[in-house]
């Protein structure tokens, strides 16, 4: 290359030669593109993202319409020659024609099940082509096929039955078991099943081919999501039987810092405690109004050995799985429970990082330790709080004036720091189910935000900075915590609509997190708040696990790693392990064939487990409430629009946090179009708006238990285009709201697609105790 600029078709050339994800370094050197030229290579490549002839994914591009790096893909058929063809999950067909057949290659020494038709997998994305199609090397069979169907089985008194399917978009679609097909099914039970006969008139005709449990027994509700995601819940004999031979770590080989008063602080509920914590000020002279703030994590490297029937199993789950009735952990609990959990008065091993805090919060100073501890005592969130308020219990009580008013005096300092880096601030409310001892729904209910809260949080991201920072330095390779900012095209959407309600977003090619938390402090009480606060919330992207590092928008923290969870979260063993490595604290560390390339498919794989068990907790919280709704049909709610979409609106009840759905053609005697840019249905001849952030009135009129799926009709008058920001004006010419009826069942719902609000809401800053995904 002569080092001149060039043209996009140059670009566009050398993006899809490159065949994967490319960045703008890889470019500048290709190029010999120098440092002042660097801003109008920017340029061009932001001319050809908004042009849509290249697609951004994190800080690397590759040309719309091809496929990135790494890609989940479906094996969908072989061909010819009877190799297996894969599609990728996510493909715009709208947008980029026809999804792409990939030739799938199984590398010689691959671990695991071997693919088949019908399985997902995570390939990557070879340079080159094959007979003209794309090559993708199997990195992980992420999902085998479930060539059965689930549903709850409904006996007949004949014999026989009918299924009853799981799934919302299959609501409406009975199967029919016929007498002696049912296998030893109860009515009731969860099952899965084979579809023998499609008919063209009547019910399919289907086989019980296992009976998965019974749904009528306490705490089962989960059962559905667990089978239904392929969410692996029964520890195999061989990683049981090592668990069970683990022996408590001893001094050899670490610090004694058992005098040291840790406390551990998490959720009244919670079954293992991995972190704890302790401060005090700072006796060096130099750090006048300083603290040392000590995080000690528990050190389950010490008992999951790489490649061990623990780590593989481990790997193979990426995470714990938190439902209201039960937890699918990630450790069996002689590791989980026991010998990691940080117990009072309890010898135990951990990572300890010692951390010197200047009086500005800011970190001056940091070390980490393998260390032994003894934890001082295990307290809640409200009973730390309850005491630092002048109302300790028993247990806080001595703890008060060495432990906790250091602990609080050392948060209120780091707090000045993270107010000054302002991360994004969503007032989202987390609700949480409380249940009855059978396991329904008792009652659902908004936690009190805490310091207490707050106070481990913002000590967990220190932690978190730290061992990325650590590992970074003794260039040990690791995985990241990412969270790219909004792409180009969401930010576009986003100034859109946010004129709609008079409000401008800046100019420009970046946005940061203090330029979101500037519009939601304008709108803060007001009665475009809730809208604001979702809207900016799906502007931006999911966060994820990568072995490059692109920083952490919604933190605004430039590096960021997982530390603090090992015993729920595998992206933490991995950092463990990189520190064990790094400072030469034993032979259990990170092993020495751990590249960039290969926990960048660890990173990829967890990346995957995590998104499945928030789709599993997500569903089977919905389950559980339209359960605990299904006997109140006709009944009024208060409730908030969610989403909108051509379809429909979704609502979520003020009450519970229920989300459910009001078909279009129930809204009233008016044809309602989705407009996007106000993110609402508008009627056609009254002009009448449902928007996200619209408070409602709604009546229930069905409830699907097993699908966790919720219709509702639509009670409340909408905002009138030309009545103002906050108007509302009298319904013009008296439309009937009363409508056409509510058709049968849920066929007006689509699936839950881009249109629908998330169900994920988490309340500022990232949760802890298996809650929080930050």
């Amino acid at each position: 290359m002569d080092g001149a600029l060039p043209t996009k078709d140059q670009l566009l050339a050398f993006i899809a030669q490159r065949g994967a994800d490319v960045d703008k370094r890889e470019i500048a050197r290709a190029f010999g593109i120098g440092a002042d030229q660097k801003g109008a290579l920017r340029a061009l490549l932001r001319e050809l993202s908004e042009e849509g002839s290249v697609s951004r994914r994190r800080r690397k591009m590759h040309v719309a319409g091809a496929l990135p790096g790494v890609v989940l893909a479906d094996i969908s058929s072989r061909d010819a020659d009877g190799e297996l063809i894969a599609v990728p999950v996510e493909w715009d067909e709208i947008e980029h024609g026809e999804a792409p057949r990939i030739l799938v290659q199984v590398p010689r020494r691959a671990k695991g099940p071997a693919p088949g038709l019908s399985d997902r997998v995570l390939l990557r994305i070879a340079d080159d082509m094959e007979d003209g199609r794309p090559v993708g090397r199997v990195l992980k069979v992420i999902e085998k096929a479930r060539r059965q169907t689930l549903g709850i089985f409904r006996a007949a008194p004949q014999g026989g039955g009918r299924i009853i399917p799981i799934d919302k978009k299959n609501l409406g679609r009975e199967l029919q078991v016929p007498p002696g097909a049912e296998q030893d099914a109860a009515d009731g039970d969860l099952v899965s099943v084979d579809i023998l006969r499609q008919r063209v008139f009547g019910l399919p005709t289907a086989r019980v081919k296992e009976r998965l449990g019974s749904l009528s027994s306490e705490k089962a509700v989960s059962l559905v999501a667990i089978h239904a995601h392929g969410i692996p819940h029964v520890f195999p004999q061989p990683v049981l039987a090592e668990a069970e031979r683990a022996r408590p770590a001893t001094l050899a080989g670490r610090e004694d810092w058992r005098d040291l008063p840790l406390v551990t602080i998490d959720p009244p509920d919670a079954k293992d405690h991995d972190d704890a914590v302790f401060a005090m000020p700072d006796a060096d002279p130099a750090n006048p109004g300083g603290f040392v703030v000590i995080v000690a994590i528990a050190d389950v490297a010490a008992y999951i050995l790489p490649g061990s029937a623990l780590d593989r199993e481990a790997l193979l789950r990426g995470n714990s799985v938190y439902f209201p009735d039960r937890v699918v952990p990630m450790l069996p609990e002689r590791i989980s429970n026991d010998l990691c959990s940080l117990r009072p008065l309890e010898d135990r091993p951990a990572l300890a990082l010692r951390m010197v805090i200047g009086a500005d919060g800011r970190k001056r100073d940091h070390s980490f330790h393998r260390i032994l501890m003894r934890s001082a005592a295990k307290l809640a969130y409200a009973q730390a709080q309850a005491a630092i308020d002048g109302s300790p219990d028993e247990i806080a009580a001595p703890l008060v004036a060495d432990v906790l008013r250091p602990l609080y005096a050392a948060y209120a300092c780091v707090k000045k720091a993270r107010d000054a880096r302002q991360p994004l601030d969503l007032d989202l409310p987390e609700r949480k189910i409380v249940l009855k001892p059978d396991g329904t729904v008792d009652r659902v209910i908004v936690p009190a935000r805490l310091d207490a809260h707050r106070l481990i949080e913002e000590f967990m991201i220190l932690a978190n900075v730290a061992a990325a920072e650590t590992l970074e330095a003794k260039r040990t390779p690791l995985i990241y915590r990412v969270h790219d900012g909004p792409t180009l095209e969401k930010i576009a959407n986003l100034r859109t609509f946010l004129l709609t309600i008079d409000i401008k977003l800046p100019k420009g090619d970046s946005v940061r997190p203090s330029t979101f938390n500037r519009i939601l402090a304008e709108v803060s009480g007001t009665d475009v708040s809730a809208l604001v606060n979702q809207v900016v919330l799906r502007s931006q992207s999911q966060a994820e696990y990568a072995a490059d590092n692109y920083g952490h928008f919604g933190l605004n923290l430039r590096r960021y790693a997982h530390f603090t969870s090992p015993i729920r979260r595998y992206s933490d063993l991995v950092v463990h392990r990189g520190l064990i490595r790094a400072h030469n604290f034993g032979r259990d560390g990170l092993p020495d064939d751990a590249t960039p390339e290969t926990l960048g498919e660890v990173a990829a794989s967890i990346s995957v487990t995590e998104r499945r068990a928030m789709a599993a907790e997500r569903e089977t919280v919905d389950r559980l409430i339209a359960h605990h709704l299904a006997d109140q049909i006709g009944a009024t709610f208060a409730a908030r629009v969610t989403g909108a979409t051509k379809a429909g609106l979704f609502v979520a009840l003020d009450e519970t946090g229920a989300d459910g759905f009001v078909p279009a053609s129930t809204l009233g005697a008016d044809y309602y179009r989705f407009d996007e840019t106000r993110q609402a249905l508008v009627g056609d001849r009254t002009g009448e708006m449902h928007r996200i952030g619209d408070r409602v009135e709604v009546r229930l009129v069905e409830a699907a238990p097993v699908a966790g799926a919720l219709r509702f009709e639509l009670l409340s008058e909408g905002t009138y285009l030309g009545a103002g920001r906050r108007g509302r004006s009298a319904r013009p010419g008296g439309a009937d709201k009363a409508g056409p009826a509510p058709r049968p069942g849920f066929r007006g719902a689509p699936r839950a697609t881009k249109g629908k609000a998330p169900k994920g809401r988490s309340s500022k800053g990232p949760a802890k105790g298996g809650r929080g995904r930050s």
